[in-house]
């Protein structure tokens, strides 16, 4: 019983020091022009390689809830899943838009929320 908690403490630490490396981090991408909005798919990839980018860590599993259009302030929260199954929350918010580009601020929570038992 000891091995799987010790696992999961060891990804939660893990989740947790993602986030705080994620602390105030930004990233932009280009979007399609008709629609001026970025898809959930493409803006979880973005998340996803920007974490694995600052923590010097393989692409985790990110997934984002809704397509996110192109206007400052719009906020979403992405989901970040560890393979124990514990999450961290990730707020992706566009800080700037020029033209079809849209920069993001990306902000990990502090405190993962445990997989289920």
């Amino acid at each position: 019983m000891a091995v799987p908690r010790l696992f999961a403490a060891t990804s939660i630490v893990s989740a947790v020091a993602v986030g705080a490396l994620l602390a105030g981090c930004s990233a932009s991408v280009n979007v399609e022009k008709p629609e001026l909005k970025m898809s959930a798919e493409k803006l979880a990839n973005l998340v996803a390689e920007k974490l694995a980018a600052t923590a010097n860590q393989p692409k985790p599993n990110v997934t984002c809830p809704e397509d996110v259009p192109a206007k400052v302030g719009t906020t979403t929260r992405c989901k970040l899943t560890a393979d124990d199954g514990s999450t961290l929350g990730v707020t992706a918010t566009v800080n700037s838009v020029e033209g079809t580009k849209m920069n993001f601020d990306i902000q990990a929570d502090e405190t993962p929320t445990p997989a289920p038992s």
